[in-house]
């Protein structure tokens, strides 16, 4: 029952997978025709320059109050 099972799922994949590269190629070329990858783009490095900032803000706020800890004791 459990290698019936196995077969099956390794069926659908092969069948299925293909089909995903199929629809990821149509969709990615949609975006570059329209113009829109460069947006989906900015937007990423966008989130990703916020995460950096907020990170290293963070990391100076840490630092101060180990400081602070440090001076205290």
């Amino acid at each position: 029952m459990l290698l019936a099972s196995k077969k099956a799922l390794a069926t659908c994949s092969l069948l299925v997978l293909p089909l995903t590269f199929l629809l990821a190629q149509q969709e990615t070329d949609f975006m570059r025709s329209m113009g829109k990858m460069y947006v989906v783009v900015a937007v990423i490095a966008a989130i990703f320059l916020g995460i950096i900032v907020y990170l290293i803000r963070l990391d100076r706020k840490l630092t101060k109050l180990e400081d602070q800890i440090k001076n205290h004791e």
